[in-house]
């Protein structure tokens, strides 16, 4: 579970107003201590002593905060052997060895101490570590310490303890929970580090010998399926992994008296992270593992993907795969995961390619490799040339990420996560590259719609339009001033070459503008696309300075990055990063600029109409004219098509001689609009906020520009739950005969998928 930042603010604000405490004056350094007596850390933060859990009446050595009214115990000695009276005894015996002892003869629990001391004594630290050392060594690191409890834990981690190995001494700290509030004896439940040879370890919550929850490999900055471990100002978290040692720690930034612990529960089957709350007094939960049925480890089986959609785990198998079994797939039992639609031949691995997939917990890394020393593009060349490599990725994705991390085998425990998920490039044979995946746009589209105060997608359509009209309102550079460009400029001659001279079998699309042509790689090993302003095109310099200012001052993980630009006598070109995974409108329908105004217009008049067919607004496509509101109609538009799934532009129901916004509007007044809904979302989205997404959409394609809401106030209405005004028709609300239909289809461009039509025309409307 993350943490509201909000919550971290109201902690650190608690805390600066809590004194810190002075010094109880009791001894932390014994050499034995009886049932009855305690041993309290100098600062008073910590005590050490005898106790008897929740019910029981059996009595254990344990460490416990001093100052927390709830006696919170942080560390157990003698865990499945208690003392059945008050008789216990934790003492050094003549050996220099921590023992307990039962009626001063039964040694009931002991810690042999790694090196012999000539005085021994007992040390509990302001940490909630207990310590033996030596008298005779003066010196406060750990190397010093002859055995100290943070070597051996219990349920719980504390700032500054290590969860991991000291491959040195042979020694692995992990956390097994109590089996009950009134046992501390370890129950099925450990968490710890997992090592395989050549590959990322990983942290693992493990029910008995079955995994149950996976942290995922560590990147650079977090473990990839725990989001939780964001910058924040409260925690540090650190990570270490060489010859010597792995481990994983979390420490404190707030200088104050504030108390953290991770512990794990095996009532709740679950590690939780606490912090206390001096005024409440009591243990706030900051996060929570595993946080939902997607983090539960490999819910989806082998090669399918995991994404929460309205509090409920959906699965879909990755490109490129499908259900082993369609029949338990479709009862919601993905045990049995899927499997490729092509099998994979190694004689044909040269002609395989990868997809990429972003915003995952990375897979399972039992059967991975990693080197840290190779970059990404070798990276790829490596799996590529091993016949079991089935994807790849970068170890480290600090800066522009580094390293090299390879999986062979199934792909197990993926999921999808809203925020600080990583990048996977999946191996498919090259059949199957460039092929469509149903589930996938259903899973786009179920997230866009199942959650109104989370719609990803729709809040990238909103900042996409906006972002544009703001652009609208720059100056216009002088294009033949290279130095306003802000952009590297790259030479035509290089473009050409690496184009084979905008060679046909080169070319990857061709809009109203000019085609548009894939180049292979940078010097740094980044893969560019070209588009190339065609010279018959009526597009001139004004839409070229408008296409460079719009993408180029736009940075958004969901747009398309603008690389360079090259203008050498006629030839225009734009250099773009290239989308080897296809654009989001290989998904849904995204839609091309209807108009791009100038200077700092809100509205005008053309008789130039370009743009995309079913997008445009009325006004605009059949008087040329346009304002701020034709933007709004497009996204309207938009917003119907991701729900119903159909295209606008083609779609005519047959039963209804009704075009796209005509079935919607007919729907809408027949108070049925929830039959308007995609297949494959039924069952699966909050239907209340499916009708607000619609009723929005409606607002948006109204046929007078002036009864649409402005863009600020659609933002507003998708994060609200404001009454909304009643819509009026929309625009385009066709009514239309089959045969009429058939013609516009016939009379219609063949490209059906071009996304820039130039001086446009609208024609075979019928009357409204």
């Amino acid at each position: 579970m993350a943490v509201s930042p909000f919550l971290f603010v109201s902690v650190i604000i608690l805390f600066l107003f809590v004194p810190v405490s002075s010094t109880v004056d009791t001894n932390s350094t014994l050499q034995s201590i009886r049932d009855g007596h305690t041993l309290i850390s100098s600062e008073g933060k910590f005590e050490l002593g005898f106790f008897s859990p929740g019910n029981s009446t059996n009595r254990y050595v344990g460490i416990w905060y001093y100052k927390i009214p709830i006696r919170t115990v942080i560390w157990v000695a003698n865990r499945c052997n208690p003392i059945h009276d008050s008789s216990g005894l934790l003492t050094i015996n003549s050996t220099g060895n921590l023992v307990l002892l039962y009626q001063n003869t039964s040694v009931v629990w002991s810690a042999s101490s790694l090196k012999q001391a000539r005085k021994p004594f007992l040390h509990l630290l302001d940490t909630g570590n207990l310590v033996l050392k030596d008298e005779n060594n003066g010196s406060s690191s750990q190397e010093s310490y002859l055995w100290q409890s943070f070597d051996y834990p219990s349920d719980t981690l504390l700032p500054g303890m290590k969860l991991g190995w000291d491959f040195r001494a042979g020694l692995k700290r992990s956390l097994t929970a109590w089996k009950s509030s009134n046992d501390p004896c370890p129950g099925k439940l450990s968490y710890g580090f997992e090592l395989k040879p050549d590959a990322s370890p990983e942290i693992y919550m493990m029910n008995g010998t079955a995994k149950y929850y996976r942290a995922g490999p560590w990147n650079g900055l977090r473990f990839s399926g725990m989001p939780e471990l964001f910058v924040n100002p409260i925690y540090n978290f650190k990570y270490v992994y060489n010859d010597h040692e792995l481990y994983y720690m979390f420490d404190i930034k707030v200088e104050t008296e504030l108390f953290s612990r991770v512990v794990l529960n095996e009532t709740t089957n679950s590690r939780r992270r606490y912090a206390w709350l001096t005024g409440n007094q009591t243990w706030g939960l900051f996060d929570s593992a595993p946080a939902t049925d997607c983090d539960k480890y490999g819910l989806c089986g082998a090669n399918g993907s995991c994404v929460m959609i309205n509090n409920n785990p959906t699965c879909h198998c990755l490109k490129g795969f499908k259900p082993r079994s369609q029949e338990k797939w479709g009862s919601s039992d993905w045990s049995g995961g899927c499997v490729r639609k092509t099998p994979m031949i190694c004689q044909d691995k040269e002609k395989d390619g990868f997809i990429k997939l972003d915003g995952l917990k990375l897979p399972d890394t039992t059967h991975s490799w990693v080197n840290q020393s190779l970059n990404l593009s070798e990276c790829r060349s490596k799996c590529l040339r091993n016949c079991s490599c089935v994807a790849y990725t970068n170890f480290d994705i600090r800066e522009q990420g580094s390293g090299c991390i390879m999986w062979f085998g199934d792909l197990l425990d993926i999921r999808q996560l809203p925020s600080y998920g990583q990048t996977l490039y999946v191996r498919v044979p090259a059949s199957e590259l460039g092929k469509s995946n149903g589930k996938q746009r259903a899973v786009i589209i179920a997230a866009v719609v199942g959650s109104v105060s989370g719609v990803l997608l729709l809040g990238f359509c909103i900042y996409k339009i906006r972002c544009w009209k703001a652009a609208r309102e720059r100056k216009m550079y002088n294009a033949d001033d290279k130095d306003d460009l802000e952009l590297p400029l790259f030479d035509l001659d290089t473009i050409a070459n690496a184009t084979r001279n905008f060679a046909a079998d080169n070319k990857l699309g061709e809009g109203g503008f000019g085609p548009v042509y894939k180049v292979g790689k940078l010097k740094d090993g980044q893969e560019i696309a070209v588009k190339r302003l065609s010279r018959s095109s009526d597009q001139g310099l004004n839409e070229f300075k408008n296409e460079v200012i719009l993408i180029a001052k736009l940075q958004h993980r969901n747009l398309v990055r603008l690389l360079g630009c090259c203008i050498q006598g006629e030839e225009k070109l734009l250099i773009y990063e290239y989308m080897s995974n296809q654009s989001l409108d290989f998904f849904i329908f995204d839609f091309g600029i209807a108009k791009t105004f100038g200077g700092n217009q809100t509205e005008g008049n053309t008789n130039r109409v370009v743009g995309t067919y079913g997008y445009m607004a009325p006004e605009y496509a059949s008087d040329g004219l346009f304002s701020v509101k034709s933007d709004v109609f497009s996204f309207g538009i938009l917003v119907l098509e991701i729900i119903s799934g159909k295209k606008n532009r083609g779609f005519f129901h047959p039963d209804r001689n009704l075009n796209l916004t005509g079935n919607v509007w007919k729907l809408w007044n027949e108070e049925n609009a929830l039959e308007l809904i995609d297949e494959c979302l039924v069952g699966s989205c909050a239907e209340l906020e499916v009708l607000r997404c619609i009723h929005i959409a409606l607002l948006c394609i109204q046929q007078c520009p002036e009864d649409r809401p402005s863009m600020s106030s659609v933002v507003v209405m998708f994060g609200s739950q404001s009454s909304l005004d009643q819509p009026k028709q929309p625009g385009f609300f066709v009514e239309r005969s089959s045969l009429q239909f058939d013609i516009l289809n016939t009379s219609s461009s063949s490209n059906q998928e071009s996304c820039s039509i130039n001086e446009a025309t609208v024609s075979l409307l019928d009357a409204r």
